[in-house]
């Protein structure tokens, strides 16, 4: 057998970078490399574990023996151990056997940096490089103007491992698969974005992918992590922009993740305070060391770079801003100035988006912040944590709350469907409608939805009728759009069968004409984070529980007057105020009969008439369906 040879990928400069925390490429470095060195074939390995008095290679190929491959430290402090294995190549299975300084702990980790992982419950790296060759450079050329903060921006969220099951197999879809079925259905339903839920490799389905051991590669659940990228790449060939999950807040405590790596605090905080989450009972990282922060910004950095993603949405933001959070009094400890936010936290984020922005400046990075914390969709330089969008979580809360309510009740909580404008424009907001409103007994979206059933698919309309047309991007987790009616079940496929029923097939038809008026429609995205783009015509009118807004675009001629009835009563004769003289022409109804409404609304324009009204010079009588949302344009 072989031993290992002296071979570095590292330069002097790397090394610095690495210790001052600015290396954001280190996937380059670390990790297991295909080389040859002398001529012959093999693989280079390197991984970070100062607190070690031995590392070891141990693998398929020499019986798992931490006696045949002992890795070489580098002479400069930095902590790294790393050398040539010959004849060691890809396919190979392997662990680093790391014997600690302190007290003889012995550990056996994964490789943080392993671009592939055994199938769990396996939990041994694989060396692998593949030579894809990716077809999307259309897509990358213009996926600034589809990514950008004027454009329309509705995604998709998909949970891949219970989106759609292969029945007569009783399994997921592979990627292979997902790059025919779910790109055709997402295109077809007018989504401009998916988001995967986290597809890093996770030892615990229960988690769905929330609690990361491979960082740098695909979940081998669905296929290998070219079929990933296969799946992204056809994703960009029918102009559909992919968002990752990424979650840089905590990680679990299995033994061949992260945690505890060479004997040490390496990768968590050592203070428990700082370092253990006890809602995930999970470890939280050390922001406030450097090769850390490098870590995990080239993490980062590494699925923009290497799988194209057009964007990351930041897993669970606030619990890293607050020391405090789900913390009593007592656990934990204020910054140096006294206060609650985390300094290393706040430093940390911002260095985040300014690397992923400067190296990608067509991608979003949109964060899952639920408070108030300021400025989180501003740029660093005006003092923001430098995200492109943060989640509306408020706008969620107080919709879905209101609309759970029996419509004879709702004039007393006028307040919570208007509430949202009053800082709607503080930030850049995506609202969303997420996995996490459908599980642990909330009920499906259509669920929540009060009255008999044709009222309760009338309401789902109408709340994503006001969904679209309130300001900011859209987020819905799969099966919103055909009104699933069971909870979401990661184990189970999406109640597809609903659909050989007629209320669940012109809830889809509504969904997906929903999304292309949307997308045809510049008022309801070109002014998306500006409050230039909206304005209220009445949002006072209770007793009715009608609300009517204008959204603008760019240009004038483009604007619309959106009116939403949240009662089942038809309201005719109803006076709106409109600022220009003109003729109100209905440009989308979610009553429409192909949608399972009853076909009330205004068949005919409807001129403006010189009778002030809502504080306009102007004004019309409309009619508005039940429990409808109609959009008209000004003629």
């Amino acid at each position: 057998m072989a031993h290992v040879k002296a071979y570095s990928l590292f330069t002097d400069f790397d090394i610095d970078l690495f210790k001052s925390g600015k290396h954001y490429r280190l996937y380059e470095k670390f990790g297991s490399h295909l080389a040859t060195v002398d001529g012959i074939e093999g693989t280079y390995f390197a991984v970070w574990a100062p607190s070690a008095k031995e590392v070891s290679v141990i693998g398929d190929f020499n019986f798992w023996n931490g006696e045949e491959h002992k890795l070489n430290v580098r002479w400069d402090s930095s902590g790294i151990w790393e050398g040539f294995i010959p004849f060691v190549g890809k396919g190979n299975l392997y662990k680093y056997k790391i014997h600690s300084h302190h007290n003889g702990v012995v550990t056996e980790k994964a490789d943080p940096y392993a671009r592939r992982c055994e199938h769990p419950p396996k939990t041994a790296s694989v060396i692998w490089e593949d030579d894809y060759k990716w077809k999307d450079s259309s897509w990358l050329k213009k996926r600034k103007h589809h990514n950008a903060l004027d454009a329309p921006y509705s995604v998709y969220e998909v949970h891949i491992g219970s989106w759609r099951k292969n029945a007569e197999e009783n399994r997921s879809l592979s990627y292979f698969e997902l790059a025919d079925e779910l790109v055709n259905y997402v295109k077809d339903m007018g989504f401009t974005h998916v988001e995967f839920m986290p597809i890093m490799e996770y030892p615990f389905d229960p988690s769905w992918g929330y609690q990361l051991t491979g960082y740098f590669a695909p979940t081998s659940r669905y296929g290998y992590p070219e079929e990933f990228k296969y799946l992204v790449d056809k994703l960009h060939q029918n102009d559909i922009g992919i968002i990752l999950d990424w979650v840089p807040s905590h990680f679990p405590e299995d033994a061949h993740g992260l945690g505890f790596f060479d004997g040490s605090h390496l990768y968590e905080h050592p203070d428990r305070r700082k370092g253990y989450h006890p809602d995930w009972k999970s470890l939280i990282f050390n922001y406030e060391r450097n090769e850390v922060r490098s870590f995990l910004i080239s993490n980062a950095i590494f699925w923009l770079d290497q799988y194209h993603a057009d964007g990351l949405r930041v897993d669970a933001v606030a619990s890293m801003l607050f020391l405090d959070y789900s913390r009593e009094d007592g656990e934990w400890e204020p910054n140096i100035f006294g206060g609650r936010e985390n300094l290393a936290v706040i430093d940390f984020l911002k260095e985040l988006n300014l690397e992923v922005y400067k190296s990608f400046p067509d991608v979003q990075t949109i964060a899952e912040e639920s408070t108030a914390f300021p400025m989180v969709s501003k740029p660093v330089f005006t003092g923001g944590l430098g995200f492109g969008m943060k989640w509306m979580m408020g706008w969620m809360h107080d919709t879905l709350e209101y609309f759970g309510k029996d419509p004879v009740y709702r004039k007393y909580h006028h307040n919570e469907i208007t509430f949202s404008l009053a800082y709607a424009f503080t930030e850049n907001f995506m609202l969303p409608l997420s996995h996490d409103e459908v599980v642990y007994g909330k009920n499906s979206i259509l669920g929540r939805m009060p009255g008999d059933e044709w009222q309760r698919f009338a309401n789902l309309r109408l709340l994503y009728g006001y969904m679209f047309t309130h300001p900011g991007t859209k987020l819905l987790f799969m099966g919103g759009e055909f009104g699933q009616y069971n909870e979401w079940n990661f184990q189970e496929s999406l109640d597809w069968n609903l659909l050989d029923f007629k209320p669940h097939q012109e809830t889809q038809a509504y969904f997906k004409a929903l999304n292309h008026f949307y997308r045809d429609t510049p008022a309801l995205f070109e002014k998306a984070f500006d409050h230039e783009g909206f304005e209220w015509i009445s949002y006072d009118d209770h007793e009715n529980s009608v609300i009517s807004y204008m959204r603008k675009g760019k240009n004038e001629a483009d604007n619309v007057i959106v009116v939403c009835n949240l009662t089942p009563t038809v309201r005719k004769k109803h006076r709106i105020g409109i600022p220009v003289k003109g003729k109100l022409v209905e440009a989308f109804n979610s009553d429409a009969p192909e949608f399972g409404g009853g076909g009330v609304g205004n068949k005919r324009g409807i001129n403006a008439k010189e009778k002030e009204w809502n504080g306009k010079n102007y004004s019309a009588e409309i009619t508005i369906p039940p429990l409808g949302m109609v959009v008209f344009k000004i003629q």
